[in-house]
């Protein structure tokens, strides 16, 4: 069992950055591929980011591509999601997912592939 807890959301401005961190506890971190999901209102959960469990390889949604980028960090049992340049449309829940796996340069990108979630954290971002 995995334990996640997401911080560092909030209101910014247009074109301003925030770091989201995601703080696990319980189970293997490290055997963990992970992933950031977000959920605007009204509108379904999307993919915005994933990490497998080496660092190496990573993916993003088209929306965020040069905008966002995921790291772990296996020795503190966090991922972050440093988002740059964010716009209106970034406003949402985000919410971090990690799923046990036995594969290591493996990526997820389906909501539905993960086992564990955080409660998620706000963001807006303000025009």
């Amino acid at each position: 069992q995995v334990q996640l807890v997401e911080s560092g959301g909030g209101l910014v401005q247009a074109g301003d950055s925030l770091r989201l961190s995601c703080a696990a506890s319980g189970g293997t971190f490290s055997a963990s591929a992970l992933g950031w999901f977000r959920q605007a209102p009204g509108k379904e959960r999307e993919f915005v980011s994933a990490i497998a469990r080496t660092s190496v390889y990573t993916r993003y949604a088209d929306s965020v591509k040069g905008r966002f980028t995921i790291s772990r960090d296996n020795a503190k049992n966090r991922v972050y999601l440093q988002m740059n340049s964010l716009k209106p449309e970034d406003t949402a829940v985000y919410s971090c997912a990690a799923k046990p796996t036995g594969l290591p340069g493996v990526v997820f990108v389906q909501g539905s592939q993960y086992a564990f979630w955080g409660q998620g954290t706000q963001v807006t971002v303000s025009s």
